[in-house]
């Protein structure tokens, strides 16, 4: 008998099973390879401060330290960098934008720098109203860790490369049962697929669609990344990530004409030197109505359970919570109570 079945490798499957390596314990993933997931399209960018109004990420003080030390440390295993420091040049929009940014440098200068150069970037960039700084931030290559992490998976045989069907899944007080195979627990990591998961449809998913593009620019600095509206976030060798939109309305989870048409108007009217779109993307993000992961065992079928409802965060959460997870099954450390699944005991009792 294996101890855990993990069910999805995105982000929060990679992380969930790292520490379980780490911890001894035995698991197997299952998870169909799909490259236009969420977790291989999202920008790696850890931002300390979020929104128009500037306000702090939710935990970052201890979120970007945990990431930061992580992501160093599976990279050195994988022996491939995986993540830089960056910073973020925000290309004011308005008077408005301008006044909020100088506001709040006032009131908590943390993270946040006055552009000292008003023409500093203006070989790059068209702007009219200055620009300031976020930093540090953290820039992480997700796409190289979660297909570094498979190689590792499929190496080592803990990776079965096929559709869940949860049809084929009994749960019994003393584990679980799939396909033939016999887990302590289940866990699942498969981002919006949770939302249908018969254990879970109770829980208050926010799902949103978010659109994106790999543009080519030759000529532009890659240190750091670039926002005004959109961002514009080093991806490889002369390619940019551009993105990205937040729908929570939708019909389907393609790329769509009106994004195509909104992100060349933004490259034409913000950039001064030619561009090419390479790909553009849409994927489905497991966001949350209280914009709080959740993480934990079924209070009723305590077998079973989750990491997931990371949305935009995941590059950030899913490490800190996933090693929660682990010391939680192993018995050396609790969940945060704003994270725990035991939140919704009452709903997930019904």
């Amino acid at each position: 008998m294996e101890e855990v079945l993990i069910v999805g490798q995105g982000l929060a499957g990679t992380w969930l099973s790292w520490y379980l390596h780490k911890a001894g314990v035995s698991f197997k993933i299952i998870d169909q390879r799909n490259p236009a997931g969420a977790s291989m399209r999202a920008a790696g960018l850890i931002n300390p401060v979020t929104g128009r109004r500037l306000v702090t990420t939710w935990m970052i003080e201890e979120l970007m330290p945990f990431a930061s030390g992580a992501y160093e440390e599976i990279g050195d295993f994988l022996g491939d960098s995986i993540i830089s420091e960056t910073s973020v040049i925000d290309f004011f929009p308005t008077v408005q934008m301008l006044q909020a940014f100088q506001k709040r440098f006032e009131e908590d200068p943390a993270y946040l720098l006055l552009g000292d150069d008003p023409e500093k970037y203006s070989e790059w960039f068209k702007y009219d109203f200055g620009w300031g700084a976020i930093q540090p931030c953290l820039l992480v290559n997700v796409e190289k860790l979660l297909t570094a992490w498979r190689t590792w998976l499929k190496k080592n045989n803990h990776l079965a490369e096929e559709v869940f069907t949860i049809s084929e899944l009994k749960v019994t007080g003393e584990g679980v049962h799939y396909s033939g195979d016999h887990y302590r627990y289940i866990i699942f990591c498969d981002g919006k697929s949770s939302e249908q998961n018969s254990y879970f449809d109770k829980m208050p998913f926010a799902l949103n669609k978010g659109e994106g593009m790999l543009v080519e620019i030759n000529g532009l600095p890659p240190a750091q990344v670039f926002k005004k509206g959109m961002n514009l976030v080093p991806y490889s060798a002369n390619v940019f990530w551009l993105g990205s939109s937040y729908e929570w309305t939708f019909d389907d989870d393609q790329p769509s004409e009106t994004f195509r048409k909104n992100a060349e108007n933004w490259l034409n009217y913000n950039l001064k030197l030619p561009f090419k779109i390479l790909e553009h993307f849409a994927a489905i993000r497991p966001a949350t109505l209280e914009r709080r992961p959740f993480v934990g065992l079924h209070p009723v079928h305590t077998q079973v359970g989750m990491l997931n409802g990371l949305g935009t965060k995941g590059c950030s959460l899913a490490p800190f919570f996933a090693r929660q997870l682990v010391d939680k099954l192993t018995g050396h450390g609790e969940i945060s109570p704003l994270a725990d699944l035991s939140r919704f005991a009452k709903v997930l009792s019904r």
